[in-house]
């Protein structure tokens, strides 16, 4: 045993470490929510979640288990605890959700292992048609700045840049509460096509692609990819950025798996538009933040905030679950951003975005909100946990 009194070391939107007893707390609370939320639809199935461990990924495992009793298999490449160092969020919070479904009686295997590899591919499908059966939902929510090619052995880097042309912006230091500019040189060719391999669509057609060949796509599977658009005072970053080619890409290889789990087992696959929330990911793109606590503000307002996990309640509730046939826009994507992108909503924030300076930015903005929302990511300021107590770090996965 490791018996440690945990303290947060952040610095703005960096953590390096995290709580173990905060983080199966905020499971617990995400738990609690799919469960109040359970509608009378059929339950049951199999869920393959890769990217499992944080934000929407870890929301889509705990919809799936306890608001909609699947099975599931969750893919994530996470640390654990060394010596007195603490392992992850994202460890903690799958043996919080472990220990969540022994207790519920719900099937689970997880996979501490990168998910880009063949050899991961590989033993978790030898899993899955060993101990659990045909899939009948792939959730992708993989989220990583780097990827090893799994073929050619290539690493590939991720960027976050505009894409011709340098481009000027507001984000926010948050330890100093302080809004600047910060300009972005424009991506290279090089660094748009590294950002694909990373981020798009490439891995999940591989996944696809293996479960269909070893016959472990249930009758009617549904695949969904999460992407986001956002407001077109981020476009330059996201939309029209280097991730948004990567997210483009994600889509054109939905569409394709789409045709072809139609053609061989009468299934689909989607893009669901997820909303603006703060995760570990979304802090990392410059203006986001910014952006997150002045929208975070007209939210809280307006009754319309949402975490991952009633966003992903809504997703399998009105969308996704089983007998439930989902709502797309034009292009066929499920937009969980309904709320967020109201045309009321959005022009209350672009207002306080081009009034928004150092000075004001506590008038405009929630950044106690944004600041309490990402110390709760790694177990901090969770409602209920005793922080002065000495808590076990060296909590072992079950796999």
């Amino acid at each position: 045993m490791s018996l440690e009194v945990v303290s947060p070391r952040m610095r703005g939107f960096l953590c390096t470490n995290a709580h173990p007893g905060g983080c199966a707390a905020s499971v617990r609370r995400q738990v609690a929510v799919a469960g109040e939320a359970r509608n009378g639809g059929p339950r049951g199935g199999n869920a393959l979640v890769i990217g499992a461990s944080t934000g929407y990924g870890l929301a889509s495992r705990v919809a799936a288990s306890f608001g909609h009793g699947m099975a599931t298999v969750g893919v994530f490449l996470e640390r654990g605890a060394s010596g007195s160092k603490t392992g992850s969020a994202g460890w903690y919070n799958s043996t919080g959700f472990h220990a969540e479904a022994d207790r519920a009686g719900l099937k689970a295997a997880s996979f501490n292992a990168d998910a880009f590899s063949n050899e991961t591919r590989r033993q978790v499908l030898d899993r899955i048609g060993r101990d659990f059966g045909p899939i009948d939902l792939v959730v992708y929510s993989l989220a990583s700045p780097v990827r090893t090619h799994p073929d050619t052995g290539v690493q590939y880097r991720s960027t976050l840049k505009p894409i011709g042309r340098t481009y000027t912006t507001k984000t926010l230091d948050l330890e100093k509460e302080r809004v600047f500019d910060i300009t972005l040189e424009a991506a290279t060719q090089e660094e748009i096509d590294a950002t694909v391999a990373v981020m798009g669509g490439d891995d999940l057609n591989r996944w696809i692609g293996g479960l269909l060949q070893a016959g472990l796509v249930a009758k009617g599977a549904r695949v969904i990819a999460y992407s986001y658009i956002g407001p077109e005072l981020t476009w330059a970053i996201y939309k029209d950025g280097t991730i948004g080619r990567a997210k483009a890409d994600i889509k054109r290889t939905c569409d394709e798996l789409n045709q072809r789990l139609q053609a061989e087992v009468g299934g689909n696959a989607w893009v669901a538009v997820d909303a603006a929330v703060v995760t570990q990911a979304s802090t990392a793109i410059p203006a986001v933040p910014l952006y997150l606590s002045l929208f975070g503000k007209v939210a809280g307002a307006m009754g319309i905030k949402e975490e991952p996990i009633h966003q992903m309640v809504r997703l399998f509730n009105t969308h996704l679950g089983r007998g439930v046939s989902p709502t797309v826009d034009a292009e066929g994507m499920i937009r969980m951003d309904d709320l967020e992108m109201r045309p009321e909503v959005q022009a209350n924030v672009l207002r306080r975005w081009s009034e928004a300076r150092t000075e004001n930015i506590r008038e405009l903005a929630d950044l106690d909100g944004l600041r309490s929302d990402f110390q709760q990511l790694f177990g901090f300021g969770v409602p209920g946990v005793d922080y002065s107590a000495p808590t076990e770090i060296d909590a072992p996965l079950p796999v």
